[in-house]
């Protein structure tokens, strides 16, 4: 009997998927990457074991990667300004390359040939996985039981689900399809896909909607190190600590709800709901204080290489070598990344209110309309004539 190592989430695909492949003679071993969805009010990793088993594994691995995760994954997307289409986290994308590392890992540990994941056909994961496996073992084999078995719709699965005793959280009522890590959560499927319907209440899991948000502000001080978060208010944080501070923070005031038709990869549209309270505040935050240290031309120079570098996480390419040598780029812009931003969270908006930096390039006495102003306006005339010399006729 082959071993095949299944990227299992404990959700209705991956469940099934562990049952299906039992039936065609292969043996089952679970690998399940803690990325956050634990905590707070998320999955609780011993019912996903109770229920890989009760469907079938052999075997499960648990493996808690959420410093990993945050350290070598989300921080340097954060460096990057990295958002995709001008809304998406990129939360799920970061993760699949962790996942993909560690599927190899236990493959190889497990002297096992064959991998397998519950993406669907018409996906992103697919490509982020297959990709990632790809470059860092090309010998192994990928199993895609989406792309090939006999089920068309979530309400098979569920049906074959339930016969089979497989125990889900799912319901037709509520099929959502949900993958959440510590970054954020996305959210798509049922209801979801009639683009004239509001999203409904339940389908977000750690804001609070508009009529439960607290009627009065929060202001809170995030102190960047190199483009690293390491304070709030004062206090020290390790990172994995300080998003889930956010997290329960900026949920409380609605922040990090998107709405998103999105593009993906494969070519066609679909609607995403997301949430990600605390990558909406460092994101915020992040940004605006490199508008305070950055120059200008580095400034307008790194948008490009953030929408480049959202989109290589996005396409499944970390392990590309563009990533790579834009990583070295972006830890060159990140030197003087270093300062405290005060931010405003009220009623589900996020806005930055001061700014503060040994870094600063703001400089009061040239900006200002006062009586403090020493900036020699006479020299704007010749300015003007040698920047419009190109365009403006003799």
């Amino acid at each position: 009997m082959k071993k095949v190592i299944l990227a299992y989430s404990g959700g209705l695909d991956t469940s099934c998927i562990v049952r299906w492949l039992n039936g065609q003679g292969y043996e089952i071993i679970c690998f399940v990457a803690d990325l956050g969805q634990g905590l707070g009010e998320g999955e609780d990793l011993q019912a996903i074991e109770k229920r890989a088993y009760a469907a079938g594994a052999s075997k499960i691995y648990i493996e808690n990667l959420q410093d990993e995760f945050v350290d070598d994954f989300v921080l340097p997307a954060l460096k990057a300004n990295a958002v995709y289409e001008g809304k998406y986290l990129l939360a799920t994308a970061l993760g699949r390359p962790l996942i993909a590392k560690h599927l190899v890992e236990i493959a190889h540990k497990e002297k096992a040939s064959l991998v397998a994941h519950g993406c669907t056909g018409k996906g992103n994961d697919q490509v982020r996985l297959e990709v990632a496996i790809g470059i860092l073992d090309p010998k192994l084999e990928i199993i895609a039981p989406l792309r090939s078995w006999e089920f068309k719709s979530r309400e098979e699965e569920i049906e074959y689900a339930l016969k089979n005793n497989i125990p889900i959280d799912v319901t037709k009522k509520k099929p959502y399809s949900i993958d959440r890590n510590i970054w954020g959560i996305s959210i798509e499927a049922g209801i979801l896909e009639n683009l004239e319907q509001e999203p409904p209440e339940d389908a977000y899991l750690i804001t609070k909607g508009p009529t439960n948000i607290a009627g009065y502000p929060k202001y809170i001080e995030i102190y960047f190190e190199k483009g690293v978060p390491k304070k709030i208010d004062g206090k020290n944080y390790k990172l994995k600590s300080l998003i889930s501070y956010l997290n329960e923070i900026g949920g409380l005031h609605g922040i990090g709800r998107q709405d998103l038709i999105e593009n993906r990869l494969v070519g066609i549209k679909s609607r995403e709901i997301y949430e990600a309270p605390a990558a909406t505040i460092l994101f915020t935050s992040h940004k605006e204080l490199e508008s305070l240290v950055l120059d200008r031309e580095l400034s307008h120079f790194k948008e490009i290489i953030s929408l480049k570098y959202a989109e290589l996480i996005y396409y499944g390419l970390w392990y590309s070598p563009l990533k790579a040598a834009l990583d070295s780029f972006i830890l060159t812009t990140q030197k003087h990344v270093t300062g405290t931003i005060r931010l405003k969270l009220f009623k589900g908006n996020c806005v930055p209110v001061a700014r503060k930096s040994a870094y600063s390039l703001y400089k009061k006495e040239l900006s200002t309309y006062g009586k403090e102003d020493k900036f020699n306006q006479k020299l704007a005339e010749g300015f003007i004539k040698i920047w419009g010399m190109p365009y403006i006729g003799k």
